[in-house]
């Protein structure tokens, strides 16, 4: 009877409860059934935003679509309470956890007075994909790895941008004020050159009709940003990548190195057991 009115002895059984029940919501939402479930769930839920902006969709099965949007972002608020009943606090150390949470958050903003703006970012559902796809998290963490590299090559192209806008607003801006009047419209029209969008009959040639040596500056600036610098932006995010292909690769030759010598350990502990085992035979 003393068992029953001490509370103390209730709280082990209520700890091992909630320790099993966190164990089983673990075991679900890491399930691979459960992650595909969630990416049928973000596709569909995309599909469904892409349906809205069609005004004869709506005025027939509106009420539907949008009972059903409700729906799936109530699985997703209860997707992210498990992941947060699970990790506790450590669920904001995980950086795709908080994209998620912003994401899913974004939804729940009222779509009504001044944060009426924000229903058109309710697409950003779709990202979730970037989360619950591993292929896809590779890819993203392989750019956001390229990150400080890329940086060092944004300040080169702008370098090189200023160093040509100077050049061209001095060269052609009396003769082509729209193009190179100023330094803004000059590092313009070298953007579009640079993405070789209508450069030669939309600006250069003309430039040519009236400075027949033009090419003279066009071709250096097109071989150093579009051939070269640009290059180097794939360059760095092809090595990033593969950088992380290689850190998986290591992690995963790691894991199973330690799997190896857990079987060992216990391939020694049988034997162990069995030489024990045997010596007690033979002497009985």
């Amino acid at each position: 009877m003393a068992i029953f009115c001490d509370p103390l002895k209730w709280k082990i059984p209520a700890t091992l409860m909630e320790s099993i029940m966190r164990d089983r919501i673990a075991t679900l939402i890491s399930s691979r059934r459960f992650e595909w479930a969630i990416i049928a769930l973000v596709v569909v839920n995309a599909f469904i935003l892409g349906l809205e902006t069609y005004d004869p969709v709506m005025s027939i099965f509106g009420a539907f679509l949008k009972g059903l949007d409700t729906i799936i972002l109530a699985v997703f608020v209860v997707e992210l309470l498990m992941r947060f009943y699970v990790h506790r606090w450590n669920f904001f150390k995980d950086a795709w956890r908080v994209f998620d949470l912003i994401v899913v958050g974004i939804a729940l903003v009222p779509a009504s007075g001044g944060f009426a703006v924000l229903r058109a970012f309710r697409v950003l559902r779709i990202l979730r994909l970037l989360s619950v796809i591993p292929s896809l998290k590779k890819v993203v963490t392989g750019l956001v790895t390229a990150l400080p590299g890329m940086g060092s090559i944004v300040v080169l192209m702008l370098l090189v941008f200023y160093v040509f806008s100077v050049m061209a607003t001095g060269l052609f801006g009396e003769t082509f004020p729209v193009w190179f009047g100023s330094l803004g419209a000059s590092s313009y029209s070298l953007f579009q050159i640079m993405t070789l969008e209508s450069w030669s009959m939309g600006i250069v040639r003309p430039v040519m009709e009236t400075f027949p040596w033009a090419w003279a500056f066009f071709i250096p600036f097109i071989m150093s940003t579009t051939f070269t610098v640009l290059n180097l932006f794939i360059g760095i995010i092809v090595s990033a990548m593969q950088a992380e292909h290689e850190q998986d690769a290591a992690d995963d030759r790691t894991q199973l190195h330690r799997d190896q010598e857990a079987i060992l350990v216990e391939i020694r502990a049988m034997r162990a057991e069995m030489t024990e085992l045997k010596a007690a035979i033979q002497k009985d």
